[in-house]
């Protein structure tokens, strides 16, 4: 029979195989690449390079700073956390050589006020205005921040030797700063403490796949990254750099600031600039007593939109202005690395290819069960390639909901595993999202802080339970 005579089910059943032998080859490749970073883990894992240390969280608390410390947390609309924001991070980091910056835009006094009410006539807070129209970009805010350390510098005549980002909706870990010091203290140039975002129930259960997907990034991915010596992108929370070499990131640019302002994904360049530069990175990992992670913690978006917008925000500038910004220097390790950082929209892509050939797979199965067409057979290498992939999806399985477990117990990894198609989902409509506005900005279009609102932080969730168990136990 002429191809000219194929009805309409041998031109879906061809379009079929087609496309699972292109996705097939695809999903193979970035299921070898996971492979080589999961043997690698298995390595370090045999070898006892992956124990996390365990620390005494009274003895980092008390520690005193190896000198001065600041910290940046850029403000844009965030009225609704900012005050919780303020009060925990310095009930929970006491030292006097601590300085908390906060940057407001002069068109949000929503922010500026409620940061007031956080400050509780602590000193060591410094409200900086920025004199642009917010909101211009995080990295804009952050060069407005580092104007301000500077003038402090030179108007007290003492300099201060490490610099902390934060987000405006963080708790801090109490012995978080400890570690930080300790680490810049002990001649990293940069460090990074993991980032565990909470788990959220009811309504906000959308949220909580961050979980997995921190758990797995923060205890492998970056575990990884340090023992093969690739550059550390920093999280643009929870993470320090020295002045020696923000000092030394100032003078790469003309304008002697060490961001730059068009940067959506400024915090993942960070690391990357400082390895460049030669410095020295180090990843964070420890657990108190407790047994619990000391780490940076947050409620992530849960909204549907807001997702899509944040992890187009990520997609965007790490894997498209990524590639014109940093480039692929470093070597066959850092490429590789670089790579898996950028591999987003084509993930996207295969992602969206997949789910097409499931649909059309059903539709197909429907049509021979009716005898409207008949059964097309899959070739022997077809058919073993789908099998392989199959094995690559259960082992990938298996691995997210192990990491899950161990940092948020058994409930939560079952929902992780049941979360995946969620997930997929979600990086098929902000690859897409960060392909357009990718392309709008080669047209010239303005790169803005298309940030993510936030109402919940976990501090405020804290002092609600302590209050309702008060009370519950008072009989009230």
């Amino acid at each position: 029979m002429s191809i000219i005579d194929w009805d309409v089910w041998q031109w879906l059943a061809v379009i079929q195989h087609e496309l699972l032998l292109f996705a097939g080859i695809f999903f193979l490749i970035g299921a070898l690449d996971d492979l080589a970073v999961d043997l690698a883990w298995l390595w370090l894992r045999v070898t006892g390079r992956t124990r996390t240390p365990r620390v005494r969280r009274s003895e980092i608390q008390s520690r005193s700073l190896n000198g001065k410390a600041a910290v940046f947390v850029p403000a844009w609309q965030e009225a609704e956390v900012i005050t919780e924001t303020i009060g925990h991070l310095l009930g929970a980091w006491p030292q006097d050589d601590l300085r908390l910056y906060i940057g407001i835009y002069r068109n949000d006094p929503a922010t500026f006020e409620a940061a007031m009410r956080g400050a509780c006539g602590d000193a060591r807070l410094r409200l900086v205005i920025h004199d642009r129209q917010g909101p211009s970009t995080k990295a804009d805010c952050l060069n407005r921040l580092y104007d301000a350390l500077v003038a402090d510098e030179q108007r007290t005549g003492h300099q201060f030797a490490s610099i902390i980002f934060h987000d405006a909706e963080d708790m801090v870990d109490p012995a978080g700063l400890g570690l930080l010091d300790a680490a810049i203290g002990d001649g990293a140039d940069f460090a990074q403490l993991p980032v565990e975002p909470l788990p959220q129930g009811g309504r906000n259960w959308l949220g909580s796949h961050y979980c997995e997907e921190f758990a797995e990034a923060h205890g492998k991915g970056m575990v990884v990254r340090s023992a093969v010596g690739a550059a550390l992108p920093a999280a643009g929370v929870g993470c320090a750099i020295s002045r020696d070499a923000l000092d030394q990131l100032c003078k790469r640019r003309a304008d002697n600031t060490p961001f730059e302002r068009e940067s959506l994904t400024e915090d993942y360049e960070l690391g990357l600039a400082i390895a460049e530069m030669g410095g020295t990175g180090r990843f964070v990992r420890a657990r108190g007593e407790d047994d619990l992670l000391i780490a940076t913690r947050a409620y992530f978006p849960s909204r549907l939109d807001h997702i899509v917008r944040q992890k187009t925000r990520w997609v965007h500038g790490i894997a498209l202005q990524g590639w014109d910004r940093t480039g692929w220097s470093g070597g066959v390790i850092e490429g590789w690395m670089r790579a898996r950082d950028r591999r987003g929209p084509l993930t996207a892509l295969v992602l969206l290819l997949g789910y097409i050939l499931l649909a059309l797979t059903i539709l197909i199965s429907i049509a021979v069960s009716f005898a409207v067409a008949d059964p097309t057979p899959l070739s022997p290498e077809l058919v073993a390639l789908l099998i392989v992939n199959l094995g690559f999806f259960l082992w990938r399985v298996a691995w997210r909901f192990a990491f899950t477990v161990r940092n948020y117990g058994f409930a939560e990894g079952v929902l992780a595993v049941l979360r995946i198609p969620l997930t997929n989902v979600v990086a098929i409509m902000a690859g897409r999202r960060a392909v357009s506005a990718y392309s709008r900005t080669l047209l010239g279009r303005a790169v803005e802080w298309d940030k993510t609102p936030h109402s919940r932080h976990p501090a405020r969730v804290e002092q609600t339970r302590t209050r309702d168990q008060q009370m519950k136990a008072a009989g009230v």
